[in-house]
């Protein structure tokens, strides 16, 4: 994964748990006291780690620390100089998720070495959809759960999400059923 994403990590961690907590994880999962450079490839191994002993360190959840973090990439990245990006790939969140390859396939110009998972829509209807998402990477369903929610308070709307993981098929995969209201109650 790119730094950006550990550097993502380490925001989260700094922000709701202050300096000394990340400090801690950074010990825990055997990574020096640099910084992360957000251009830089490194090994997935590192951010698994960094999970990993968040977890430890925090007492939560694996799946928990990635909810969160999934929620704070949505704000993150925006800040860090892609809120335009993420602006052209949709105005409401339906449209967003339909888009989802798209966004990939311009973040790829700016990080070549990419590998990001992919996503189709299904079942579309005017407050719900599912998700498929397909990954390389286990374990990171949680991370995409939060990445809804925290799609939905950028869209203004109000989500709920559940999901399972669907094997048997030619594309092991994990399947999201979103579905959404406005935060006002009428249409999103």
């Amino acid at each position: 994964m790119y730094g950006l994403i550990n550097k993502a990590v380490e925001g989260l961690v700094r922000s709701k748990f202050g300096d000394d907590a990340w400090n801690r994880i950074r010990t825990r999962a055997g990574l020096p006291d640099e910084p992360f450079v957000s251009m830089e490839q490194y090994d997935d191994k590192t951010t698994y780690d960094l999970v990993g002993a968040a977890s430890v360190e925090l007492g939560a959840p694996a799946e928990a620390i990635l909810e969160e973090f999934g929620r704070f990439w949505t704000v993150y990245t925006a800040e860090a100089g892609y809120g335009e990006l993420m602006r052209s790939a949709g105005h409401n969140l339906p449209d967003f998720l339909r888009n989802l390859d798209q966004l990939h396939t311009r973040v790829r110009l700016s990080f070549p070495h990419l590998k990001p998972p992919s996503f189709s829509v299904s079942n579309e209807k005017a407050a719900s959809l599912d998700l498929h998402y397909y990954s390389d990477r286990p374990g990171l369903a949680p991370l995409v759960v939060g990445l809804l929610k925290g799609l939905a308070e950028r869209f203004s709307v109000q989500v709920t999400v559940s999901w399972r993981r669907v094997d048997g098929v030619e594309r092991p995969h994990d399947l999201f059923h979103v579905s959404w209201t406005s935060k006002g109650g009428g249409p999103s």
